[in-house]
């Protein structure tokens, strides 16, 4: 793991495979490691060199103040074009988990020559906030039993580690998987600060953030090979958003996978790394 400059910020940065390699960027949701190794390690067998970042205010990125970013949604989407660059790339295939995945959309729509490929996992075509009218909403009963649940001590590993295996539950989630993950992401996170470990547990910075203009209405403009990927059982964003997406983008594939929550589950690694690959 190491960082590198784009966009005037620091970026997280963990590289699989060989540099000759075609470029597979994966956008953090909000951490690199919405990511899972074998995902990352499967793509990089395929003959990919892959690299997985963390967004801004998370993991080894540019952390300033997440209470209260002083960027918008777009400017994280130059992150990814600039990142391309920077890795001495010309184009590169773009992935994105839940938040990750509407950095990944705007990215691709606003910088079109940069992006050659779309993996949108476990997201949806609209900003936080309000739903489009003909999208699902979180489902109610699990947002209350999330909400419910006191928060941690955010400056206790262990306490941390045990509130995301509670809440792997509710998300349809492997309860070690999501342990084992925020055991990481709490030793990646630079400061003990409540509000940082927080932001990079949760990604509450990103409810935050400036998402205008919406981008819905723009997405049949897209003309690269797209996958969405979304889980059967997501009750965050449910599977009918991953299904709009599908619909609204031109040629899209939708991988439906039973087994899944909002998280890509390590026995669905394989699957997802082949689907991404045949893009």
């Amino acid at each position: 793991m190491t960082s590198q400059r784009a966009n005037g910020v620091e970026l997280g940065i963990e590289t699989f495979g060989r540099d000759t390699d075609p470029l597979v960027l994966l956008a953090g949701g909000t951490t690199m490691l919405s990511w899972p190794d074998a995902v990352c390690e499967r793509l990089a067998a395929g003959g990919r060199r892959v690299v997985r970042y963390d967004l801004r205010d998370c993991g080894a990125s540019t952390t300033l103040d997440p209470e209260a970013p002083a960027y918008s949604l777009r400017d994280l989407a130059a992150d990814a074009a600039a990142l391309v660059g920077a890795l001495g790339a010309a184009t590169a295939h773009l992935g994105g988990v839940g938040v990750g995945g509407m950095v990944a959309q705007v990215a691709a729509l606003d910088h079109p020559d940069v992006f050659s490929a779309l993996t949108l996992v476990g997201t949806r075509p609209v900003a936080p906030g309000p739903v489009d009218d003909d999208l699902p909403d979180h489902d109610a009963a699990t947002m209350e039993a999330m909400f419910s649940h006191p928060m941690p001590d955010w400056t206790d590993r262990t306490a941390v580690a045990a509130f995301a295996a509670d809440g792997a539950q509710l998300l349809g989630n492997d309860p070690e998987q999501a342990r084992a993950t925020a055991a990481r992401i709490w030793d990646r996170t630079p400061s003990t600060e409540p509000a940082v470990q927080q932001a990079n547990q949760l990604g509450m910075v990103f409810a935050r953030l400036d998402c205008a203009p919406r981008w819905r209405e723009r997405l049949g403009d897209l003309a690269l090979p797209t996958l969405v990927v979304h889980g059967r059982n997501d009750p965050f964003f449910p599977v009918g958003n991953g299904e709009a997406l599908a619909t609204a983008i031109p040629g899209a594939r939708l991988l439906v996978l039973d087994e899944m929550g909002t998280d890509i589950p390590d026995t669905a690694a394989g699957e997802v790394a082949v689907a991404m690959l045949e893009r």
